[in-house]
């Protein structure tokens, strides 16, 4: 499986087929159309180290704690469609982690911002100062 320039060998993906729930008629009973694709991210030699730390890093919900990624595929009725739709799933998952995002570049205030902040305060003050019941007789 080939996702830009990483190349994934079939061997480390596990596949299992189960029956899908919801609608389809007797065929739902009868076929096991569901995919359900396993990929060990932390275990995986295919996988450039920062790729992975970004991967395991994620707190995806589809990561076991043992870092196998668990991709269950359902959608449509033929089982080839559910493991396509599965493999397009794992693409863009791992595609995801082979961008490293750019670091963010601390900026400071501009004065006028300062000064308009200052100004609102100053003036939230005065508010609350003349509803205190100092003044009244």
């Amino acid at each position: 499986m080939q996702i830009g320039r990483l190349a994934i060998d079939d061997d480390e993906l596990i596949e299992r087929f189960v029956r899908a729930s919801g609608p389809g008629g007797q065929n739902v009973n009868k076929v096991a159309t569901a995919v359900e694709l396993r990929f060990d991210v932390a275990g995986s030699p295919s996988l450039p180290e920062p790729v992975r730390a970004r991967l395991l890093a994620k707190r995806d919900r589809r990561v076991t704690g043992d870092g196998v990624l668990v991709l269950s595929a359902q959608r449509f009725r033929t089982q080839e469609r559910n493991r396509e739709d599965a493999r397009a799933r794992l693409a863009a998952f791992i595609e995801s982690g082979l961008h490293a995002p750019t670091p963010r570049i601390a900026t400071k205030p501009t004065r006028g911002s300062k000064e308009r902040r200052l100004g609102e305060k100053r003036g939230r003050a005065s508010i609350k100062q003349g509803r205190s019941g100092r003044g009244w007789e």
